[in-house]
């Protein structure tokens, strides 16, 4: 396929489609309900993203900003296979995965604008966000360095003696980390309940994964560690809550740590500074007409005739609604006191 610049080779035939590359998966059997519930919390993430995304444009967000829009299936499909007491942590790009972990939106948009009622009390931003409540361990700005902490929390549930697992996502860039590969190492020999979730959007910070990565397999890079691995198609959440659901289980059965490589796409930039030349706008739009997460499910709820078209029009309504109230709030909460920037600082 072809791409904006000439000094981006093309990637190879086998890596150019989503899921040309994915193997043939199960896809988990949903009900109706369980259906609805995916389509609302995706469809949640990507009203967030898009109202995140104008706020920045206005000013009222500052920094940096990592978009979701594309894909929520990812993080809705493995927060479907976890329990209470399992846990969460990702890199730079969180919103989605703050709000499958049960985040409130308007404390996640309050940190985005700096409010006192953010997660973080206006003091982290989009990137550093916390709930200990929700199990939610971050948002990290540095490259890869929360493998090694989610590798970490694996080992404290193996020394406490619990059952929890931890799903620790990173991304196509991140996976050529060094950090990454000790944490597999150590995951794999004291047998860590750890889930790698390697969100694959196929350009990292903006360079193809085929002028970038060795082994564009991300699946098997835990082979020379003995982990097992596989690819998912991250854009249709049935086939990600069924990797889920096997990953899970066997982390849970004291097997060790399981790799899953989600081949995933983002639709905007790296970051809200991204313009995102490295590719076409036809391939965009491709994967937006034929394999958008949130289309999918839209059309097997109305070929299932499980609801109508008026149904999921309300449905959108109010998670607008919903998107909108946090939106406000986090325009009009204060700010933090000059105060805070002395409290929560280890000395």
């Amino acid at each position: 396929m072809a791409v904006a610049k000439k000094t981006q080779s093309a990637p190879s035939a086998a890596r150019q489609g989503v899921t040309d590359n994915a193997a043939k998966p199960s896809v988990a059997d949903f009900t109706k309900d369980q259906e609805l519930a995916a389509y609302r919390d995706m469809l949640l993430i990507r009203r967030f993203e898009e109202k995140a995304g104008q706020m920045y444009g206005m000013g009222l967000i500052g920094g940096f900003c990592h978009l979701y829009i594309g894909q929520e299936a990812v993080v809705i499909g493995m927060q479907m296979s976890i329990k209470a007491g399992d846990q969460v942590i990702t890199g730079y790009r969180d919103h989605g995965h703050m709000l499958a972990s049960g985040m409130d939106a308007k404390g996640v948009m309050a940190e985005l604008t700096g409010r006192r009622g953010g997660y973080s009390k206006g003091k982290g931003g989009s990137m550093h966000m916390f709930s200990a409540e929700k199990n939610f361990y971050g948002g990290h700005g540095i490259v890869g360095a929360q493998v090694s902490i989610g590798t970490g929390i694996a080992f404290a549930n193996r020394y406490r003696g619990n059952d929890n697992v931890c799903l620790t996502y990173f991304g196509d860039g991140a996976a050529n980390q060094g950090q990454v590969y000790e944490s597999f190492n150590m995951a794999e020999l004291w047998k860590l309940p750890v889930v790698y979730v390697i969100e694959n959007n196929r350009y990292a910070m903006g360079t193809s994964v085929s002028r970038s990565s060795a082994q564009t397999d991300f699946s098997k890079r835990g082979v020379s560690y003995n982990i097992p691995g596989e690819q998912v198609d991250g854009m249709d959440v049935r086939a990600v809550k069924a990797a889920g659901d096997k990953a899970v289980t066997w982390c849970r059965g004291g097997n060790g740590p399981y790799i899953l490589e989600m081949m995933t796409y983002r639709y905007r930039g790296h970051s809200m500074s991204d313009p995102a030349k490295y590719r076409t706008r036809e391939e965009v739009e491709k994967v937006r007409t034929t394999h958008d997460p949130i289309e999918q499910v839209r059309m097997r709820l109305l070929e299932k005739k499980w609801v109508s078209e008026d149904e999921l029009k309300k449905i959108d309504a109010k998670v607008r609604e919903v998107i909108n109230e946090a939106a406000e709030f986090a325009t009009h909460d204060p700010e933090p006191d000059p105060s805070e920037l002395y409290t929560d600082i280890l000395r």
